[in-house]
């Protein structure tokens, strides 16, 4: 396996980088969640392999965000510019495959403090 980072929600291990995808396994602990954020560039595929994600998700051509229960099997892209946020409906494990583009994180809002 590859690099674990561990993370204030749970944590990531990144699976594969190459230069056309991004495979990581992550962690989101019960009650955690990620910051909110969108990216410029990259787009991702979530894939729950266990438990409960709660996917935040602005609409497209408005303010509102929509909050999708996600369960094992089910699986949601992200594309450029669309806001996001997951978050742990109970301890879960999913998978990530994105765009080759990891430091592309705008951050809009953050509950550990980070930039």
């Amino acid at each position: 396996m590859g690099e674990r980072i561990d993370k204030p929600w749970g944590f990531e291990d990144i699976l594969e980088v190459n230069d056309h995808y991004v495979v990581k396994r992550l962690m989101m602990k019960q009650g955690a969640r990620c910051s909110f954020q969108y990216h410029e560039n990259k787009t991702e595929t979530i894939y729950v392999l266990s438990g409960t994600l709660r996917l935040h998700v602005q609409d497209e051509d408005s303010d509102l965000v929509a909050v999708i229960e996600m369960r094992e099997g089910d699986h949601y892209t992200i594309t450029p510019g669309i806001a996001h946020r997951m978050e742990g409906g109970t301890d879960c494990l999913y998978l990530e495959s994105s765009t080759t583009e990891l430091d592309d994180v705008v951050r809009l809002e953050d509950d550990y403090g980070r930039e």
